[in-house]
């Protein structure tokens, strides 16, 4: 893929819409070119950025005008002078930014000047934004923003369980296995899958085999999460693939302590925690109980390792 074809995607890349097969191909394009890579950063920036927008509420005159304006709308005026509440003080950034999308696009409504905005021609500054909100249109703009204000909450639910990088994690999760690349080097030997990564990343994740427990190593990949590389671990539990994303806690991959140690996602089980030095982000098909299981497996090897390197054993 090249940046032709790579820049009109990176919209909806930055939005997580692609299907995986297209993320993947613009997500390598991305590792490989520098003023793609920027472009994408930017964009994500500025999806943050609109979800952390102050909440500020329109007029309830305002409203009332709006709603008065429509034809056989003796009910619906009554409704509206009942104000919608107010997010509460403490409630998340996003939640206030989702609830007052219609406030703030209505505050700009009203503030905007009757002969148009900012000195436009055609429609608008020749009637005016009275005739745009004449009674046809106002039933016909009200549906369309109706549309868009579920699919904006829905939204907003969706990264509400998980954040960002949950989605991210699925994603990444769900494009090694439909693309066949799971794993790039094979082998249940850690001796043989720990120096595979170095170079290839500024860190050593730990390795450990845990087949006695029940989680067979099968090898390990680098992927690409969070606009840097990290190390992925491919265990199997039974019938089940457990993708294991290992980077140093100082990074800033995942870094959301507001995430439970346990979610689901999409159907999958996430999991994640902290052990010696490094933070460990495990998903999988399989039940939660898999997920808390192969960590215990994993702390209690590290923890014998520790052991074993300080008395010299």
């Amino acid at each position: 893929m090249d940046c032709k074809e790579a820049r009109p995607l990176l919209d909806a890349n930055a939005d997580h819409e692609l299907p995986a097969p297209d993320a993947r191909r613009v997500q390598q394009h991305i590792e490989s070119c520098d003023a793609c890579r920027r472009e994408s950063e930017g964009l994500r920036a500025l999806s943050s950025a609109l979800r952390a927008a102050p909440y500020h509420r329109a007029p309830q005159s305002l409203r009332e005008r709006i709603v008065a304006g429509l034809p056989g709308t003796d009910e619906a005026v009554d409704t509206a002078k009942a104000p919608a509440p107010a997010p509460s003080a403490d409630a998340p950034p996003r939640e206030r930014a989702r609830r007052g999308w219609l406030d703030r696009l209505l505050d700009g409504w009203r503030s905007a000047p009757r002969g148009g905005m900012g000195g436009m021609g055609g429609p608008v500054a020749a009637g005016g934004f009275g005739r745009i909100f004449a009674p046809g249109w106002a039933a016909a703009l009200l549906v369309v923003l109706g549309a868009v204000a579920a699919g904006v909450a829905l939204n907003g639910l969706r990264s509400a369980d998980g954040g960002p990088f949950a989605d991210e994690l699925v994603e990444s999760h769900v494009r090694a296995q439909v693309s066949g690349r799971d794993i790039d080097v094979i082998s249940t030997d850690r001796h043989t899958v720990k120096p595979w990564f170095n170079g290839r990343l500024d860190y050593a994740p730990p390795v450990e085999a845990l087949a006695a427990s029940g989680f067979a190593l099968e090898g390990g990949r680098l992927d690409y999460l969070a606009h840097q590389r990290v190390a992925v671990l491919v265990y199997r539990y039974q019938k089940h693939v457990i993708d294991v994303y290992v980077f140093p806690q100082t990074a800033s991959v995942g870094a959301d302590g507001a995430l439970p140690a346990a979610l689901g996602r999409d159907g999958y089980s996430i999991a994640h925690w902290d052990a010696e030095g490094m933070t460990w982000w495990a998903i999988s098909d399989a039940a939660p109980d898999a997920l808390s299981g192969l960590e215990a497996a994993l702390k209690t090897r590290l923890q014998s390792g520790s052991a074993r390197t300080e008395t010299g054993s």
